[in-house]
């Protein structure tokens, strides 16, 4: 009798063990087969997103930018071609000088992570609006089809 109630707790440990085990098995797997899929895109890419509002907002968009040929978002050339300019390092973007953006305080928090030239990228920066934005990083974070419109 004693054998056949350990056997029964064992068999009941191991039941509540499976999902957990099971869990952390997937997210192993699946961890390498996300990076690994990234690490063998060829050419310049970037995986691009962009969050409207503060950091509990949900308002969050993203894409995966490839320059080779330019495709992943609505001005994915004209994307490529400004982040070519400055060799992919987004914090040497140009800014538009002739742009006027309003003081009005709406953030928007951009990230780009990925490789240009065989070099990692991984860019992070919260903007006071989408106009400061647009016309400090061009097309690069222009994940919507419509454009920002001037003041």
């Amino acid at each position: 009798m004693t054998y056949f109630l350990t056997c029964l707790r064992s068999a009941k440990a191991v039941r509540r063990a499976l999902p957990a085990a099971a869990a952390l098995l997937l997210a192993a797997g699946a961890a390498p087969a996300l990076a690994a899929s990234h690490d063998a895109l060829p050419g310049n890419w970037l995986q691009l997103t962009v969050t409207r509002g503060d950091s509990r907002s949900s308002d969050t968009r993203g894409t995966l930018l490839l320059c080779d040929p330019p495709q992943g978002h609505s001005r994915a050339a004209e994307a490529c071609d400004v982040l070519a300019r400055a060799d992919g390092d987004v914090d040497a973007l140009t800014a538009d000088g002739t742009r006027i953006c309003p003081l009005v305080y709406a953030p928007v928090t951009v990230r780009a992570q990925g490789q240009w030239n065989g070099r990692p990228v991984d860019y992070e920066r919260t903007f006071g609006n989408d106009c400061e934005r647009e016309a400090l990083t061009g097309a690069v974070f222009a994940l919507d089809d419509q454009e920002v419109p001037e003041v």
